[in-house]
């Protein structure tokens, strides 16, 4: 039997881009496995559809055209150290200050 490790490799508040697609975000939830709808998960193009049995991140996403919420697979993320905030209008909601590529969480919102 083959072991799956489902510890979250990237953290909320930290902001991450996606290795195949020109956005960035910053994490808002984790998902530890998918748990979206079967008819999301098949509209992805079967040759970059990535498995369910892996963490599942909520971005505070932008690219150059707009801001948006991206639900993305942890092999499809990558640390961003570019030191850039994030630009979503959400941001204050969640988070106070960036630091590096991380933005601390508000008091009010940690658990």
């Amino acid at each position: 039997m083959v072991s799956i490790n489902r510890n979250a490799k990237f953290s909320i508040g930290q902001v991450v881009r996606h290795r195949l697609f020109p956005f960035r975000g910053v994490i808002f939830d984790v998902d530890p496995t998918f748990n979206n709808t079967e008819e999301w998960w098949l509209s992805i193009p079967e040759d970059v559809r990535p498995r369910k049995d892996q963490p599942f991140y909520h971005l505070l996403a932008e690219n150059d055209e707009t801001t948006y919420e991206a639900y993305v697979s942890e092999q499809n993320l990558l640390e961003d150290n570019s030191g850039e905030p994030v630009r979503h209008p959400q941001i204050p909601d969640f988070f106070g200050e960036l630091s590096g590529a991380m933005y601390s969480q508000k008091d009010s919102l940690k658990h």
